[in-house]
């Protein structure tokens, strides 16, 4: 069978005053093109379906026209679960239409989809709080799917029925889902994990979450799941939150991130956007291929010294979206300021930055402006207090920035 792999889509996304709702449709028709070209069976979503807990009209229509035609009408299996930036309620709500379609969504790790059959073929045979095994039509092994969308850690240790509030949650999981695969997934089927969640391999690098993102890694949000947490039974490990395409691990099998389907903050300006198509069989493992995706606009990050120079460039390349800084010896004229943004429409941000200044104008009169918002949190609090704020302050600020930005 083959499996599409998708995430955070962020419908309804904003970059600054800029909507992102049309290029998010072109790029939705692209991935809905991509499923029909490769004769995919099943399309995963791994969360962030949209960008706020209260979607607009616009943004939740776009959901439901791109689902049901991703669906080929009943005929192919659409399994979608919430993200940290959804509404679990909103996710979770019985929309029968929608499984009428083949449409099934989880919004809680404990949700119990139930069992139906559509004329299709398409079949929930199986299901349990956190899983469900399709029948898929044409194919004889079925698709097992563990699920687990977002919560964060209280609410997890709640669902999971912690007895002990301080045992770790990684532990909790790891529990939950190997009593899951020992339950349902022997070798005869198709065998996915799909989550919400941030994975690491133990003792690796970190991965990093995106400037704007809503952290999850935050003081009541949910600590790090490891790779060697996942049940042996797994061929693949579908995962959404962070924004580029990455193999989290190989054990004890593909652990991907597939990325968003936009650049949403500069902090993801020149990184290529992915969906991962999958085929795999029982007792195998997986062949992944990475399909980049092309719609949408470029972010762009550039610096000039001399405004002329910058208009240049700006007329040249005007389908974009850009962080523009300009050196200079002074303030940025307002008569400057008009000709950039004449010049480009699609100027997000305007960084003047002075050079030139002496040792003591810079520390008392001036403000670097090039900087990015958590270092100059970092010189402001040092101004004020004398040191550094610790770990601890600093994530409470990122959280604060996130949920300042949605």
């Amino acid at each position: 069978m083959k499996i599409l792999h998708t995430a955070d889509w962020h419908l309804g996304k904003r970059l600054e005053r800029f909507s992102r709702l049309e290029e998010q449709r072109e790029v939705l028709d692209e991935i809905c093109q991509i499923a029909n070209e490769q004769e995919v069976d099943a399309v995963l979503i791994a969360g962030d379906l949209y960008d706020t807990f209260n979607p607009s009209t616009e943004a939740t229509e776009l959901l439901y026209k791109t689902l049901k035609k991703l669906s080929n009408n009943g005929k192919r299996a659409i399994i979608a679960i919430a993200g940290n930036h959804d509404s679990p309620e909103r996710v979770d709500a019985p929309d029968v239409l929608a499984r009428e379609c083949g449409i099934f969504f989880a919004g809680y790790p404990n949700t119990n989809l139930g069992k139906i059959k559509l004329d299709t073929g398409l079949e929930i045979i199986n299901s349990d709080n956190g899983f469900i095994e399709l029948k898929l039509p044409e194919h004889t092994p079925h698709l097992r799917l563990l699920l687990t969308p977002y919560a964060n850690e209280v609410r997890l240790k709640t669902m999971l029925n912690a007895k002990n509030s301080e045992q770790e949650l990684r532990d909790l999981l790891q529990q939950k889902w190997s009593e899951l695969a020992n339950q349902y997934c022997d070798n005869t089927g198709v065998n996915i994990l799909m989550a919400h969640l941030f994975f690491m391999k133990k003792g690796g690098e970190i991965p990093e979450e995106p400037d704007d993102e809503k952290p999850i890694l935050h003081i009541g949000g949910a600590q790090a799941i490891f790779s060697e947490n996942i049940p042996q039974q797994m061929q693949y490990v579908a995962l959404g939150h962070l924004h580029r395409f990455q193999t989290i691990d190989s054990s004890p099998c593909p652990v991907i991130y597939s990325s968003s389907p936009l650049c949403y903050s500069f902090s993801e300006a020149g990184q290529s956007k992915f969906v991962a198509v999958l085929t795999a069989e029982p007792g195998t493992e997986v062949k992944i291929e990475k399909i980049a995706l092309t719609k949408g606009k470029s972010l762009v990050r550039k610096r000039f010294d001399q405004i002329d120079l910058a208009i240049d460039w700006l007329s040249n390349n005007p389908d974009c979206l850009v962080e523009l800084t300009i050196v200079s010896d002074e303030y940025l004229k307002s008569i400057d300021r008009k000709r950039l943004e004449q010049a480009h429409d699609g100027i997000v941000t305007l960084i003047p930055e002075i050079k030139n200044q002496s040792p003591t104008e810079t520390a008392n009169n001036s403000i670097d402006l090039s900087q990015d918002v958590d270092t100059l949190f970092i010189q402001y609090f040092k101004h004020k207090k004398g040191q550094e704020p610790n770990e601890e302050l600093l994530s409470l600020f990122k959280e604060l920035k996130a949920e300042d930005a949605e």
